[in-house]
């Protein structure tokens, strides 16, 4: 194949464009990630060649010494990083390079902005090593062969909106990737500097990062090759030996992370089963964390130090697919399958002693540093909240976990646990209510409260869309049921007196044909009409039936295109409130219904809901308001406020 046949040009996907053109006119204040970068993708590709060559030994092509090499070149201004690993195929370097095979990457980029620290938090986030050579380099060349296969290819791009690519030879399996800097960039021209950052950044790679020896004296060639690095992995040394420093730098390059974690748990087991565990939990959440086609890639599993697989789900259950970290087993064997480990009891023990491992660790950062865990719960708190109901052996640990905001004066929003709210619950109070909403002021100003706020009793908040579907599993804590403050009949755990039990028999008699005649009104838009113990400042609200569904709930159900069965609410009528007093006393038929189905209507307003249909609703209100006013009444009233009303 001639050179005109085998090189072609193409252009990079829209969103690598907008990523590299960022990553290029952006200033890091530390730009020495790229090395780190570059090394930690050469580590993986060797991690791959040993694990494929297992099963395949003509991978190794008679060449068994795995290693990472760094070079520079002074006068010609490059810095080279290569290795001996798996390499890549042409397709291979079009899709990983020229491509970047995520969903919700446009709205990442949309997300960027041009404040230094920020991009360079979601950068780490996105997980795109590769690019960041193009911080410090104008030109990036990478030349790698598969193993096993005859032809290299050849990639080269300057950053902008093109790349080339062409088959090459190369003799050598693996890749090779050169940067030629920029102007300004001599600092990594200098052998020191490069050794000073592969021990700062890369100490802990597990095969040998080579360099060739300064020159000394007169002799100004290059010396033999040296390692680096010490090579041994982290997790594989004792914990005494290792400093803070290490541990952060070691999840950086396992994260691909421009921030530090938040918190690390590192653990040896030892006895009838051995393995070895290091998991992270992150500051920040990946921008694809509710992608549901994210390949979960948080906890690589290791088999005697050699890679295995790195989205192994069942080493962490999905509620904690936000943690990152190994997993090294001595007694699971180095042909291990996704199959085997589908059922496999030492993978089982490895993932019940990690999820206790994450929940202590979780714990001990929710007493000892309450505003580190405020800033985990803020980042993955409603992830956290699908292990209610993924893992009910541990949901009671789960539970203490959680935070809410809550109708409490004194609290940060957002901050009250379960064991909060139960030390400032009122004597006899055996419940834990709450209530659903689309947002914290929704549910702050929900006529449901009415009662709590006026006998000084707490009320959780619940916002997150999660949450119906958590509270149906999560029944009670600490002994203590939970009480939707929006379905079935109010119980506030409060001894009646017998003067106060006759005031309300009779006035729920009094109330009997005004509620009769509001039913009469409303037909079949609710099941029953009845007194309210809820309310004290509204005239109405609605109520769902205790094993009904919420109709927070059936507003996110219709949202995601789910059919909901036809449900009626209750509607609760307050019968000192002016508004009802004043539909109690209307004699006129046609007008007493408008205003009952103006009460309803209002109800289903201040729940957030919305009306099958506004425009009469509207007109309805006008009527009222032009018949109060004096200013009309009956038809002529009606008259005024048709479509003109409605678009007011």
């Amino acid at each position: 194949m001639s050179d005109a046949q085998n090189k072609e040009t193409r252009g990079f996907q829209a969103e690598v464009k907008q990523l590299l053109q960022l990553m290029i006119h952006s200033m890091y204040s530390n730009k020495e990630v790229f090395l780190r970068e570059l090394i930690s993708n050469a580590s993986d590709a060797l991690d791959t060649l040993r694990f494929q060559g297992l099963k395949d030994e003509s991978l190794y092509e008679n060449d068994p010494d795995l290693a990472i090499r760094v070079e520079y070149d002074p006068e010609a201004r490059t810095v080279t990083v290569s290795d001996n690993g798996i390499g890549m195929s042409r397709e291979e370097v079009i899709e990983r390079i020229g491509t970047i095979a995520k969903s919700g990457t446009k709205a990442f980029l949309e997300s960027l902005s041009g404040d230094e620290k920020k991009d360079a938090r979601l950068i780490g986030q996105f997980g795109v090593g590769f690019y960041s050579a193009f911080i410090v380099a104008e030109r990036v060349v990478v030349t790698t062969r598969r193993a096993g296969e005859r032809d290299a290819v050849r990639w080269e791009s300057d950053g902008g909106g093109e790349y080339t690519i062409e088959t090459v030879g190369k003799p050598e399996r693996g890749t090779e990737v050169v940067l030629h800097l920029r102007e300004g960039e001599d600092e990594f021209l200098d052998g020191h500097r490069l050794r000073g950052l592969i021990r700062q950044y890369s100490d802990h790679i597990a095969f040998p990062i080579r360099m060739r020896a300064e020159p000394s004296g007169e002799d100004d060639e290059p010396g033999d090759w040296e390692q680096v690095n010490r090579g041994a992995p982290l997790w594989a040394r004792p914990k005494s030996e290792i400093d803070d420093e290490e541990y952060k730098g070691f999840y950086k390059h396992i994260a691909h992370d421009f921030e530090e974690p938040l918190a690390w748990t590192h653990n040896k087991v030892e006895g009838s089963q051995e393995y070895t565990s290091l998991l992270y939990i992150p500051r920040r959440a990946p921008f694809d964390l509710w992608d549901p086609q994210r390949r979960p890639q948080g906890v690589k599993l290791y088999v005697q130090r050699v890679f295995i697989l790195d989205d192994a789900e069942q080493l962490v259950p999905r509620y904690l697919r936000f943690v990152r970290g190994v997993v090294d087993s001595n007694d699971l064997p180095l042909n291990v399958s996704r199959e085997i480990l589908q059922s496999n009891r030492v993978i089982d023990r490895i993932r019940a002693g990690s999820v206790k491992k994450l929940l202590g660790l979780l714990q001990d950062m929710a007493a000892k540093r309450p505003e580190d865990y405020a800033t985990f719960w803020g980042e993955f708190g409603a992830v956290l909240k699908e292990g209610i109901v993924e893992d009910p052996e541990n949901r009671e640990a789960i539970a203490g976990l959680l935070r809410f905001p809550s109708t409490h004066d004194d609290t940060v929003p957002g901050t009250v646990s379960l064991a909060d709210y139960i030390g400032r619950m009122q004597e006899g109070q055996d419940k834990l209510y709450y209530i659903t909403a689309d947002s914290v002021a929704a549910a702050k100003n929900s006529p449901h409260l009415e009662v709590f706020r006026k006998k000084g009793i707490e009320v959780l908040l619940l916002t997150d869309r999660v949450d119906e579907w958590v509270m149906a599993h999560l029944t009670e804590y600490d002994g203590k049921s939970f009480q939707h403050v929006a379905k079935g009949a109010l119980d506030l755990g409060e001894a009646e007196s017998e003067d106060e039990k006759a005031a309300k028999e009779k006035r729920e008699t009094e109330s009997r044909e005004l509620l009769e005649r509001i039913k009469t009104a409303l037909g079949e838009r609710v099941g029953e009409v009845r007194i309210t113990h809820r309310l004290t400042d509204s005239p109405a609200c609605l109520v769902a039936d205790e094993a009904g569904l919420s109709s927070h709930l059936q507003r996110i159900l219709k949202e995601a295109g789910q059919a909901v069965p036809e449900m009626q609410p209750h509607l609760e009528i307050n019968p000192d409130h002016p508004l009802v007093t004043r539909l109690d006393a209307e004699k006129s038929g046609e007008r007493f219904d408008e205003w009952a189905q103006l009460l309803f209507e209002q109800a289903v307003l201040a729940e957030g809901g919305e009306l099958e249909d506004p425009a009469t609703f509207v007109r309805r209100m006008n009527h009222i308001l032009l018949t109060l006013s004096g200013n009309g009444d009956g038809e002529d009233a009606r008259a005024g406020s048709g479509d003109g009303g409605a678009a007011a």
